[in-house]
């Protein structure tokens, strides 16, 4: 996939702190800006929506 951009939660203040998603018409792939080069997680689409729901349904452990 070569289409990635940044998650607009990404900041001025953030960095390259930041997750970065690629989609095409049947998958979603996210990996971390900081390490690009390195492992990214790839999901059918239906399957990054759910995982999604679910991240928005889980409180924040910061």
């Amino acid at each position: 996939m070569e289409n990635w951009r940044k998650s607009s939660y990404s900041g001025p203040d953030d960095g390259n702190n930041c997750v970065e998603i690629s989609t095409s018409p049947t998958h979603v792939s996210i990996r971390d800006s900081k390490t690009a080069a390195r492992a990214t997680l790839t999901l059918p689409t239906p399957a990054f929506t759910t995982f999604l729901d679910a991240l928005k349904r889980t409180p924040e452990t910061r």
